[in-house]
């Protein structure tokens, strides 16, 4: 359901004075139209226009084994979809090709004195083989760092068990390398909310040594308690390639681009309409109205990733690719990964760490980002919230470079607080999105209201940035934006 490019020409003409002529897009561009109204954008990019691109990615999964996962025909019409949209709209298309690993898990059990219990394979976690293995349980004591450091196994031996640890503080990988260079056989991570530790991973660039299961929290005791446990994660892992989509505007300077993304893919368990067909339509459908050639001070490159669902693999590659001088001429990145959850909130992205949640601020800028989008919705009478960047989505990779990020994002796996729920209404103590990575994930799971104000959010954020980097909320430019970065990443 490609868009005529005339339709698009049109309404991006709309957007700016009527008349005006759009010179060539280059570092030097001097763009003569009047810069695009962030608000006439926003208003622009609407709900049924961003419906459409997501029912026709849940017809692409649905016609493709239920999914649009890494390495599947579903993946490839998505991005045959996605960049076929562009073209139209006369945007210069790229897909660039990376290599890849795919995961699968084949068989995933646990018994625990003779008696099953939960248990999930964390992603590129190494395999037990068929038969599995049986071995005594050690327990690492809860503390401020659960299985981090090698100092919480003092007093341990750990060589030959199954280790059991708590969820946070630290990566999966590195809880799974501490573990491993104490001689454990395999490790159980216990999720630390209620519910099972599913759908998480180790991380594509890991290089694990022992299986790695994830487990619920409730069940870590018993585990504990137990004399001997059977694991089988029965895994396989496959090289791959995959692509990603990337466009940019005509015009605008390609000293300061203004980056937006979204992840293309799904987990192999279901179509992910949430999880990420709202980031993919928002973004789509605001490069189709923004159009080719706008008004705009700065470039805007539009960017959906492949393999994010496994370690956030195509953003991470398209950032290692470029050079210091390429990654300097990004100005800032804008993230948007599920927008549309059932028992949504209105998160923004934590830029200035004023939660003190997680991890600590984004590069200079990403305050002023939070700012931006904090306002729009503010004007619009919703009150937002923080979120953490906790390096589950894709502006890790820009964040690892010191380019400023932010974004929206209305929850994932993550449980609504009563408090939360009062702001936002829907159902305390439940998931922002009970489908996430599951074959429920469908149009039906969307929310509407909360992915209508989403999606036009992206345009806005787009738009502001389009115009200006400039301002209190901006982001630094020039020799500022190198010395700020350097010693971002010292």
């Amino acid at each position: 359901m490609a868009r005529a490019q005339t339709r698009y020409g049109m309404r991006g003409a709309a957007l700016i004075a009527a008349g005006v002529l759009l010179t060539a897009g280059c570092s030097e561009a001097e763009v003569e139209a009047p810069p695009v109204d962030p608000t006439a954008l926003a208003d622009a990019v609407q709900l049924d226009a961003v419906m459409t691109h997501l029912t026709e990615l849940e017809r692409i999964a649905g016609e493709n084994d239920g999914n649009r996962s890494l390495g599947t025909p579903g993946y490839d019409a998505s991005v045959d979809y996605v960049a076929g949209a562009l073209r139209d709209a006369g945007f210069d298309v790229q897909t660039p090709e990376f290599d890849t690993t795919l995961f699968a898990v084949e068989n995933e059990q646990l018994t625990v004195d003779g008696e099953p219990m939960g248990v999930s394979a964390l992603g590129m976690s190494p395999s037990t083989g068929p038969e599995g293995l049986t071995a005594r349980v050690v327990r690492i004591a809860p503390d401020d760092t659960p299985g981090c450091e090698a100092t919480d196994y003092d007093g341990i031996d750990a060589t030959g068990a199954v280790v059991i640890v708590d969820r946070g503080v630290c990566t999966f990988a590195v809880k799974e390398q501490v573990a491993a260079e104490r001689g454990a056989a395999a490790l159980l991570v216990a999720n630390n909310e209620d519910g099972p530790l599913a759908a998480a991973g180790l991380g594509a660039e890991s290089t694990p040594r022992i299986p790695v299961g994830g487990v619920a929290g409730a069940d870590a005791e018993r585990l504990a308690a137990a004399t001997t446990v059977t694991v089988t994660l029965q895994t396989r892992t496959e090289d791959r390639k995959s692509r990603n989509v990337i466009a940019q505007t005509r015009t605008g300077s390609t000293d300061d681009v203004v980056v937006v993304g979204a992840h293309l893919d799904s987990v192999p368990e279901g179509p992910g309409i949430n999880d990420n067909g709202t980031g993919v339509a928002a973004v789509l459908e605001t490069a189709l109205q923004l159009g080719s050639e706008p008004g705009v001070t700065n470039a805007v490159r539009f960017a959906f990733w492949g393999a994010e669902e496994v370690g956030l693999v195509g953003s991470t590659r398209y950032v290692e690719s470029l050079s210091d001088e390429e990654r300097l001429d990004i100005a800032l990145y804008l993230n948007f990964d599920m927008l549309g959850s059932p028992n949504a909130g209105y998160l923004v992205f934590d830029g200035d760490d004023s939660d003190a949640v997680g991890e600590g601020p984004g590069p200079e800028g990403s305050a002023g980002i939070e700012r931006t989008f904090a306002q729009f919705f503010d004007e619009r009478g919703i009150e937002v919230g923080g979120t953490d960047f906790d390096g589950r989505s894709d502006y890790g990779p820009f964040v690892a470079f010191g380019i400023p990020a932010g974004g929206v994002f209305t929850g994932a796996d993550d449980v609504k607080t009563p408090e939360q729920a009062d702001r936002w209404g829907g159902t305390a103590d439940q998931p922002f999105d009970p489908n996430y990575h599951t074959p429920e994930d469908t149009l039906a799971g969307i929310d509407r209201d909360a992915f209508a104000a989403a999606a036009a959010a992206v345009a806005y954020g787009t738009a502001v940035y389009a115009n200006s980097i400039d301002g209190p909320d901006g982001v630094p430019a020039g020799d500022q934006r190198a010395e700020v970065r350097a010693e971002f990443t010292e």
